[in-house]
């Protein structure tokens, strides 16, 4: 652009001067949507099995593989059914000392409770899984052994 101005007062004048077109700054210019990816990330059935049997494992005190583990649908949420055992005190050490039980985790019942929501909570951050509803049935108990101190 082509334009005469006189730089003291802002009058065009008949001389000619070269005014540059003005530079948007890069915080002002308009932003360039990022390229996004259409599509899904799916988790297989069997995947999905593996963590909230692990995860279950780790909240029971047992083996994973003592931990089997059923998908369902909760109305279009995604729900377990989980068959497990438990790793208990031997009732010989509850006997002697009833406050076994507070430092293990609780009765059997709280810590099958306490389980569901830590299920609930870990996969779903592993996952990024909607969970509804989790069932969890305890099938055995696996008795912790005595140790001696020596």
């Amino acid at each position: 652009m082509s334009v005469a101005t006189d730089s003291r007062d802002g009058w065009f004048l008949d001389g000619t001067a070269q005014v540059p077109e003005p530079v948007t700054p890069a915080a002002e210019a308009p932003a360039v949507p990022p390229r996004t990816n259409h599509g899904r990330t799916r988790i297989v059935p069997h995947a999905l099995r593996q963590i909230v049997s692990i995860v279950t494992a780790e909240s029971l005190g047992v083996n994973p593989h003592q931990v089997a583990v059923e998908l369902g649908d909760d109305h279009g949420i995604l729900a377990f059914t989980i068959r497990s055992s438990i790793r208990v005190v031997s009732l010989r050490c509850v006997t002697r000392e009833p406050a076994v039980i507070a430092r293990t985790g609780g009765t059997i019942l709280a810590r099958a409770q306490s389980s569901q929501a830590e299920i609930r909570r870990r996969v779903g951050e592993l996952t990024g899984a909607n969970i509804g509803r989790i069932t969890v049935r305890l099938t055995a108990v696996d008795v912790t052994p005595e140790r001696r101190v020596r």
